[in-house]
């Protein structure tokens, strides 16, 4: 018989371990399962500063703070892929790539993947010039020439947003016209350090340790040219890993969980939270709230039962 808990989370960024720091602290026996490291994207940022209470730690630091929490709290927590959800029994089996678990309820905090463009040298400039997420990372570039890639409304918020303390910012589209909201494109044209760069695609990144140039490509002509900045934010959107949950969670066109702010997906006993789920903002604050409420209702789902 499979091992089991009350409540298995698969995912160990944020979302999961805070659930899993909610869940322990109702007495729940919990396991998080995480197949690439714990504590998710955040892991990989150099500072974060926008989390309440902690004005500056790195990304590093505080997902370890979050996971040694859980642990000291009594959680379980496995390096093991979930490939899949059975029910079983007013429960489910929780399939992964080490074998099978038992739990009364599980939480999906599977989070989202910043969709990369796709160049030599992207994962080794991630934290050194390369970054996908303006909010998070654009305090870091003051009076610092950037580059912003994507036609969408996250790019070119993110432009206007790097315009406030960054010398010169460049929005670099593979396309002729923006996929934006008129209001945020009518917006750029109050800004005058953002410059347009117009059926250009990316095509290599330039620096030693650390970013400080990229070249793009006019896609018509083929003519190259070099960008001279420190930093380079990817808004190309998101992927989402639901795929193989979508039949129980209940997913929209482009595959994120249709739970709401109460995290219940259409499936009694089964939770979606953080970045995974269909939401406007997604952020890491935001993530752990969703946890916190993922855990509440699981919990109480347990109790009822």
């Amino acid at each position: 018989m499979p091992k089991h808990y009350d409540i298995i989370i698969a995912g160990g960024g944020p979302a999961g371990l805070t659930a899993a720091i909610y869940a322990r602290r109702a007495d729940k026996s919990v396991l998080v399962l995480e197949k690439n490291g714990f504590g998710g994207q955040i892991a990989q940022s150099p500072r974060v500063e926008n989390f309440p209470g902690i004005p500056s730690v790195s990304g590093a630091e505080l997902s370890d703070r979050m996971f040694n929490q859980a642990l000291e709290l009594g959680a379980e927590a496995d390096l093991s892929e979930v490939t899949g959800l059975s029910p079983d029994g007013g429960g489910f089996i929780v399939h992964t790539s080490d074998g099978d678990y038992s739990a009364g309820a599980v939480i999906l905090a599977t989070g989202a993947r910043h969709r990369r463009l796709g160049v030599a040298r992207e994962e080794e400039f991630a934290g050194s010039g390369v970054c996908y997420c303006a909010v998070c990372d654009g305090a870091f570039y003051p009076g610092c020439p950037v580059a912003v890639v994507g036609g969408g409304d996250t790019a070119l918020r993110d432009a206007l947003l790097l315009s406030n303390s960054c010398s010169e910012v460049y929005i670099i589209h593979r396309r002729a016209q923006f996929r934006a909201e008129a209001a945020n494109v009518d917006a750029l044209a109050s800004r005058g350090n953002i410059h347009l760069v117009m059926n250009a695609r990316v095509t290599e990144l330039l620096g030693g340790d650390e970013l400080n140039g990229v070249a793009v490509e006019d896609v018509e002509s083929g003519e190259r040219r070099e960008l001279r900045v420190d930093g380079l934010f990817v808004a190309i959107g998101h992927e989402s890993d639901n795929a193989p949950f979508a039949g129980l969670g209940g997913v929209d066109a482009q595959g994120w969980f249709t739970a709401g702010e109460d995290c219940r997906t259409p499936t009694p006993g089964l939770f979606a939270a953080g970045d995974c789920r269909a939401k406007g903002v997604k952020q890491l604050i935001t993530a752990a709230g969703d946890g916190a409420a993922a855990a509440v209702a699981a919990c109480a789902y347990l109790d009822r039962r």
